[in-house]
């Protein structure tokens, strides 16, 4: 039985019989789902390569396709009543469809298929990769033979195509990909074990908001008077995005239209040293991204706008001062302030786990029988949950140790992945309500800050480069984030949290294959080399491409790492300290840690906005005038999501080059 019978209500079903019936129509509904959105996803993304409709926190796609059930059951509850699904049901479908979106996309399986080929695709006498990883790739790993060399014809089939005649060779695939679902399913289950033991400590003892569910749950439950979708102001902010983008949209179609301006390259303005060394600096304009960080207190909106703003002024700084640069992964112009929030999220995590401590103590006796909480009404008990991260955990750093990687590495990657991104990038979805997770390192910086990276060795270096284009390179649509989510919207709709166990296992096994079915027949079908390049050409090669220079003796230049890492973890540590001691205190560590995330360099200038329209409703109108603008900001998001998948299906079925969307 998927939903508790006492989450039905009493004109719905009366029976435990009728309710099993709507638990399996749920079900059924859920699925069916599951194969539409994967293949929307999946096309939208890869064929098009325009909107990103499943990779943020909050998937476009499971939106719109929220929206459609509701209108459908709105209509079902006056034409048969009888037919029409509960709002606990439209949850569960809702959890379904969201783990549908995120690993259809940037989640999984965009970027763990090419990753798997990428190396002997693209490998040449002149980048010698053959030489510098064939040797330490092992054979279960990828579809094609490392003792071979490169240009198989699994993988040349994959990046340009079957000729007549060819088929799709799946018996390539099947050991690797077997072999991968071990490494992938243990660090999900990981997640879904973590998301359990933090639920208690971030829902009711810190009572965060969880800003990504408020718009789900908006349109889910059933309110008295006036509801969200009958409410004016709604579709006063739906229909802003949409008449922006709309025209944007019709100026693609016909260029002699008019179009509107949404991002300005700042760095255009800025010629003149030390100003020209500013690294990458946007505004865009985004009504969705408005609407979500409207939701948000003010001292994080703060934060977040106020601290890239520092960042930026830092890299002024450092070209004053004429600074060696750092040449960090994924640093941006001079890597200081990306060497800052490293520190910075491991000083948060250590803050957070401060603050979760009398929670967590009680989690640890449970699990070694000395008492405390049971967590009787969590997705499973805790003693399960803190056995079962412990041993999913083990599995995974096994798994990279028999990867070629040293145990003492795999430690350290599993942990600085699970324990530091996953919860920082949680932490900022669920407080920070930033639509998108996004690091800025990853476990190999923080190794380097104290050994160099050749140092390494090549297998682990190799190893790495699979596990960090899979994992850790691009945090969008971490899993953590919907286990989180689907709790609290759980709580809010009246789904058992028991029931959602089965529904988020189900969503996982379901969708993985799938997913795979339909992103392998893609590129073998339409090649590889004509989809999105990001995932072919880009994300899955880009650590092999940095770890062959490791490997031929090239060594950054780390001398002010370790000091810049310092200084941002006790940064984090001042900002968190005088946040609890000083009432009024304006600045949150979250919005520093993530100061230089793509998140934030994304949406700064909407969460200014954003800022600036809540500090002046908050002043004249207080509480009450911010709680009546809301669903006109939720309509933002609305529209703007919806526009997002509208145009998606204009781009495929008319081949029409759909309207920017800034968070894509």
């Amino acid at each position: 039985m998927l939903l508790h019978w006492a989450n039905v209500p009493r004109g719905v079903a009366e029976t435990k019989e009728a309710t099993l019936k709507l638990s399996f129509r749920a079900l059924v509904i859920g699925l069916i789902g599951i194969v539409l959105v994967s293949l929307i996803v999946s096309w939208a993304e890869l064929v098009t390569g325009q909107i990103m409709i499943g990779l943020l926190q909050i998937p476009p796609v499971a939106v719109a396709a929220l929206f459609v059930i509701v209108i459908l059951t709105k209509a079902l509850k006056r034409a048969a009543p009888r037919f029409a699904l509960t709002p606990p049901e439209i949850a569960v479908v809702y959890c379904m469809l969201l783990v549908a979106a995120m690993l259809s996309s940037h989640g999984l399986m965009q970027r763990l298929l090419p990753t798997m080929v990428g190396a002997n695709y693209y490998a040449d006498p002149g980048n010698r990769w053959e030489q510098l990883f064939y040797p330490h790739i092992k054979s279960w790993m990828v579809p094609w033979d490392p003792g071979a060399g490169p240009h198989q014809f699994v993988v040349n089939a994959f990046y340009e195509g079957l000729k007549e005649g060819e088929r799709l060779p799946w018996r390539a695939w099947m050991l690797p990909l077997g072999a991968w679902m071990i490494l992938v399913l243990s660090i999900f289950a990981a997640f879904f074990f973590l998301a359990t033991i933090l639920r208690r400590q971030w829902s009711d003892n810190e009572r965060l908001s969880y800003p990504l569910v408020q718009l789900p749950v908006e349109m889910i439950r059933e309110q008295p008077g006036r509801s969200f979708l009958s409410n004016p102001l709604t579709w006063i902010g739906f229909s802003v995005p949409t008449i922006v983008y709309g025209i944007n949209g019709l100026h693609n179609w016909n260029p002699s239209l008019p179009a509107l301006n949404l991002s300005i390259y700042i760095n255009d303005y800025l010629r003149d040293r030390p100003w020209s060394d500013i690294s990458w600096f946007m505004a865009y304009i985004s009504p969705g991204a408005v609407g979500f960080f409207y939701l948000l207190p003010l001292e994080l909106l703060l934060s977040f706008w106020f601290f890239l703003l520092l960042a930026k002024a830092q890299d002024i700084v450092v070209s004053a001062l004429a600074l060696p640069p750092l040449n960090a992964q994924h640093a941006g112009a001079n890597g200081y302030m990306a060497y800052q929030t490293t520190g910075a999220y491991f000083m948060l995590v250590i803050y957070l786990g401060a603050v979760a401590w009398p929670h967590l103590k009680g989690l640890l006796r449970q699990a070694f029988g000395r008492g405390g909480p049971q967590g009787r009404d969590e997705m499973i008990p805790y003693r399960a949950a803190v056995w079962g991260l412990l041993l999913t955990l083990a599995v995974a750093v096994l798994w990279l140790f028999q990867s070629g990687m040293t145990i003492a590495y795999a430690i350290l990657v599993v942990s600085v992945y699970v324990f530091v991104e996953a919860i920082v990038m949680a932490r900022g979805c669920a407080e920070g309500g930033l639509p998108m997770a996004e690091g800025c390192f990853t476990p190999m910086d923080v190794g380097a800050l104290l050994v160099p990276q050749i140092a390494l060795g090549p297998r682990n270096l190799t190893s790495s480069a699979f596990f960090d284009a899979i994992f850790t390179r691009d945090m969008r649509g971490v899993l953590l984030t919907a286990f989180l989510d689907g709790q609290k919207l759980g709580d809010d709709t009246g789904v058992k949290r028991r029931t959602l166990a089965w529904v988020f296992g189900i969503a996982v096994v379901v969708t993985i294959p799938v997913a795979a079915f339909i992103q392998l027949n893609l590129p073998y079908h339409r090649a590889a080399l004509t989809l999105y390049d990001y995932m072919y050409r880009g994300n899955n090669i880009q650590f092999f491409q940095e770890n062959a220079a490791w490997l031929q003796g090239e060594t950054p230049h780390l001398s002010g790492a370790l000091i810049s890492f310092i200084v941002g973890a006790g940064v984090t540590a001042m900002l968190a300290v005088m946040r609890v001691r000083y009432v009024g205190w304006p600045f949150h560590p979250l919005g520093y840690v993530l100061s230089t995330s793509w998140t934030v360099l994304t949406f700064w200038f909407p969460m200014l906005i954003a800022w600036i329209i809540k500090s002046i409703v908050v002043r004249y109108g207080g509480m009450r005038l911010y709680a009546r603008l809301r669903p006109l900001f939720l309509g933002l998001i609305f529209g703007e999501f919806t526009s997002a998948v509208m145009w998606t299906f204009i781009a495929v079925f008319w081949h029409v080059k759909a309207p920017f969307f800034p968070w894509t």
